[in-house]
């Protein structure tokens, strides 16, 4: 059975998800999914904790399903604009997964990921794949992938 580790950008797919459907991601859905593809033996959550009872709901809701939940404090510069940008610490819990499993699923449209999946690829052999939001995937990401799965249907939470 193929052993499949998942990296989920929570706020990417929050404000992707929102953008293009009005609506949140189904996380149940998506590990259903990729359950299909073989054995989940490893699947973060990457999050940015602004320490309200709603945020704090959702993260158990993760935790429940089986992910490690990693959170980044939420950072409020003086000039209005936020920090809170996990791309360097998913980078490096991908390569430390990369030499473990066959397969690395990210959840994320972000093309800054683009040269990281093709790296696993490259140097692991790893099937790499995208999960993303069509039109809002950047179109690197989802040539560095294996296989590119869009976020609509099935993986959509309707009200």
């Amino acid at each position: 059975m193929k052993t499949i580790a998942v990296f989920a950008d929570v706020q990417n797919l929050y404000y992707t998800v929102r953008q293009a459907y009005g609506c949140h991601f189904d996380y149940a859905a998506l590990w259903a999914d990729i359950s299909q593809h073989g054995q989940i033996v490893e699947a973060y959550a990457y999050a940015i904790d602004r320490g309200d009872p709603k945020q704090q709901q959702f993260q158990q809701i993760l935790r429940n399903l089986g992910f490690t939940v990693k959170l980044k404090p939420f950072i409020q510069r003086s000039d209005g604009s936020a920090k809170g940008d996990w791309d360097v610490g998913i980078t490096i819990d991908i390569m430390d997964a990369a030499p473990r499993v066959d397969q690395i699923v990210l959840a994320s449209g972000d093309g800054d990921f683009d040269m990281l999946l093709d790296k696993v690829r490259a140097s692991h052999g790893v099937e790499a794949v995208a999960y993303g939001v069509p039109g809002l995937t950047a179109q690197s990401l989802v040539r560095a992938a294996s296989r590119y799965v869009p976020i609509e249907g099935t993986l959509l939470l309707k009200h």
